[in-house]
């Protein structure tokens, strides 16, 4: 079954892009068909998390990752689709978001009959994206990664903007604008590194880079670090996430926060890992850690709406994974991916429960929001197990990420790491502080004196205007959807044990580069070719 495995792999790797795009076209042509496209949907990113579970299976148990040369053409030339344990197990759990939030955004458009995600833009729209971020995870060089970025770029800003009203028009020029920056640092970097090396193959690069005048290499670091920090989100280049994503629809919010940012921040580890492993920047790169998680969660304590607390609580967190690459041990690295998978799918269950609570109450506002506890109990648990799983408490997810981080650091033992380490818990203290302050005010608190109310809106800057005062029925599939993700959670922590094991194996691939004679053998395999019998 092995053997059946490894010959077929190859053949299934260009469908991880391939399936999402041509879903895609068939949802354009069916777009008069709401079901036909939610069936086409539906059915494509099954398909896709099915593949990438046979791909992460095959991958891992070989020890072997699978480079396929599109088209036939050699290594240098052509476009390479390189899946590893990690490309295989970022596939496989965005796919799992990506379907369980295109559910919910199927009951949302039923009951509010497409008047907030059309749905004739939006499945399109949707599989686009999916098939950017895949491309994005497997590609085995600089120009393919920027292909895949520009994909998401085209999908996210039709989809940030759905609805076309003022304030999601506004936030998505300034997405666009701020993605575009990021794109023209990446394309002339990738000019650079094509006019120095002659190649943008990642393997090759990580060769032939050690063979340049060492500023030079600084140049070409700092430009790819900068133009992937925005894409990630970090301090402080991460000005324009709390304004653009809460605009959205409630599923777009929810993938956004989930995957986009972590497409960035998968984009960093594999340039430092493989392309600049050698280039010691780490210091610095733990002092912007230190810096976006300290920053983003003190926005997160000042705010009062749900939605900007957990954007801000994203940034936040996207420096623990900053953190934990710049300790740069195979123990941090490891930790770094599991809790990079952690983060993509609580923080999705978030928002995709604040989804939930603000058609139940008509808004967002934590001074607004009330007795929901007694009114959706059920909306209450949904929220509260996310929200303390991305605290840190034992023994969820987060706690076991963010202790084998600060286990890594600790080990280092410098005065730099120790304070990474007090920065982290604070941070996650804060963390919990926030969610469970609004779990408090909208899930525990009664009726409120309206006088105190006016008083905390004023003090916390919470605009009434900004609140939905409309409640909308909650169709049952948008609560089975969220249902499934908070299981997704749990079920992190008690497969903790075997997860681990895979990044930690990830963790140590990642600092032994691959070189190009591998590349070109793993090509070989797969492709199919034979090994000749040695001549006597």
């Amino acid at each position: 079954m092995n053997q059946f495995f490894l010959v077929i792999s190859p053949q299934l790797v260009p469908l991880l892009v391939t399936l999402p795009l041509l879903g895609a076209a068939l949802a354009l042509i069916a777009g008069r068909y709401r079901r036909a496209q939610i069936v086409v949907s539906v059915t494509t990113l099954t398909l896709v998390t099915a593949i990438a579970a046979v791909l992460l299976a095959t991958v891992d148990s070989s020890n072997n990752a699978i480079a396929v040369s599109v088209g036939g053409w050699p290594i240098p030339f052509g476009i390479v689709l390189y899946v590893d344990r990690l490309a295989a197990l970022l596939v496989m759990v965005s796919s799992i978001v990506l379907l369980a939030v295109l559910l919910f955004s199927v009951g949302q458009g039923a009951a509010d009959n497409d008047d907030d995600t059309p749905v004739s833009i939006f499945h399109p729209s949707y599989l686009i994206l999916a098939a950017g971020i895949f491309t994005a995870f497997i590609a085995g060089d600089l120009f393919n990664l920027y292909v895949g970025f520009e994909i998401l770029l085209v999908a996210s800003y039709v989809l940030i903007t759905l609805g076309s009203t003022e304030s999601r028009i506004r936030t998505g020029v300034v997405y666009i604008v701020v993605s575009l920056v990021s794109s023209i640092l990446f394309l002339a970097a990738i000019a650079m590194i094509y006019g120095a090396l002659g190649t943008v193959n990642m393997v090759q690069i990580s060769e032939r880079m050690g063979g340049l005048p060492q500023q030079t290499q600084y140049v070409l670091h700092i430009m790819l670090l900068l133009a992937f920090a925005i894409k990630a989100a970090v301090f402080p280049l991460s000005f324009w996430l709390p304004d653009s994503y809460p605009t959205a629809p409630a599923p777009v919010t929810a993938v956004f926060a989930g995957l986009l940012t972590k497409v960035g921040v998968y984009a960093i580890i594999r340039t430092e890992t493989e392309m600049f492993l050698d280039n010691d920047i780490n210091d610095v790169l733990l002092w912007v850690a230190l810096a976006t998680m300290v920053v983003g969660v003190l926005g997160a304590v000042a705010q009062a709406e749900l939605k900007r607390i957990l954007s801000f609580t994203l940034v936040s967190h996207v420096g623990y994974m900053i953190f934990g690459l710049a300790i740069a041990t195979p123990a941090a690295i490891g930790a770094t991916i599991y809790y990079m998978v952690h983060h993509i799918v609580v923080q999705t269950t978030l928002f995709l429960a604040v989804g939930l609570v603000e058609r139940r109450a008509g808004g967002t506002s934590i001074l607004r929001v009330k007795g929901l506890m007694k009114a959706a109990p059920v909306i209450a648990v949904l929220y509260f197990i996310p929200a303390i799983n991305l605290g840190g408490l034992p023994p969820f997810s987060g706690f076991i990420g963010k202790y084998a981080l600060f286990d890594a650091a600790a080990e280092e033992g410098t005065w730099l790491m120790m304070v990474l380490i007090v920065g982290g818990i604070a941070t996650s203290l804060l963390t919990l502080y926030a969610l469970m302050r609004a779990w408090n005010l909208a899930f525990w608190r009664e009726d409120d004196d309206s006088a105190e109310t006016e008083a905390r809106i004023s003090y916390l800057g919470a605009s009434p205007s900004g609140v939905d005062t409309e409640r909308r029925a909650i169709p049952k599939i948008m609560t089975a959807a969220t249902a499934g993700m908070v299981a997704v959670t749990v079920a992190l922590t008690i497969f903790a044990g075997p997860l681990y094991a895979i990044c930690t194996r990830i963790g140590d691939a990642l600092l032994q580069p691959v070189t190009l004679v591998q590349l070109e053998v793993e090509n070989e395999i797969s492709t199919g070719d034979q090994e000749k019998e040695p001549e006597e």
